[in-house]
């Protein structure tokens, strides 16, 4: 059964964003409104240079939008400053990348653990919390491992175990099978519909991926940064 779609986690008001490229203005998103419910998982599908992962990266606070209003929790985060916002992020979203950007001389229990330094928590606290999530993505058996002894689907496991790690209630993802085979792709958009499914976490996934988007509770399409379809 998908997670129950009860209250808006995210709303986004009348956002634009734009790049300068050069001597030229060039507006990625135009006056976006959108409202993304709590427990829902939502896919962002689109061309590239639609405004995709420039949205994602507004919601996360990342970047700021030029005019526009984004709430996460009821939280306006244009409104905090940097040192409010990065910890606001830490306690709020976790964040996967389409090329894991885990550290290599760092452990896969290192690299989970890293979102932790700054907790409070003692090193034995961390440690348990690092080894709990990297046993939901069962990796149990790798926590020694660096980087480049893992494959690239065991890589991506270690992402999600470290976006996993504060238990924020947003989990945002930049394609995340897309650097992957079709076999491997396929077990971790299992994963994610799990935590989905067991931990009511709202997930949104930008992607190309086709069976991301027939698994999702819900679609948008964006084109030249309007949503075209909803």
């Amino acid at each position: 059964m998908a997670a129950e779609v009860t209250r808006p986690l995210v709303v986004i008001r009348e956002v634009s964003k734009s790049y300068r490229r050069g001597s030229q203005q060039v507006p990625v998103l135009q006056n976006l409104s959108l409202s993304i419910a709590e427990g829902q998982f939502l896919a962002l599908m689109g061309p590239s240079g639609s405004g995709k992962s420039t949205l994602l990266n507004l919601i996360a606070g990342l970047d700021q939008v030029d005019s526009g209003s984004i709430e996460v929790d009821g939280v306006d985060i244009g409104a905090l400053s940097e040192s409010e916002l990065a910890r606001w992020r830490a306690l709020n979203v976790g964040f996967i990348f389409q090329f894991y950007n885990l550290i290599p001389v760092l452990t896969a229990l290192e690299n989970v653990e890293l979102p932790l330094l700054l907790s409070g928590l003692t090193r034995r606290q961390r440690r348990e919390r690092a080894e709990l999530a990297l046993s939901l993505v069962r990796l149990a058996d790798r926590l020694d491992h660096y980087p480049g002894q893992l494959s690239g689907g065991q890589q991506q496991r270690v992402a999600i175990a470290r976006a996993l790690i504060n238990e924020p209630p947003l989990i945002l993802a930049d394609e995340p099978t897309g650097n992957l085979d079709s076999h491997t792709g396929a077990e971790i958009l299992e994963l994610l519909l799990g935590l989905n499914r067991e931990r009511s976490l709202t997930l949104v996934i930008v992607t190309h991926d086709p069976a991301i988007a027939a698994n999702a509770q819900r679609t948008i399409h964006l084109r030249d940064g309007l949503i075209v379809d909803d």
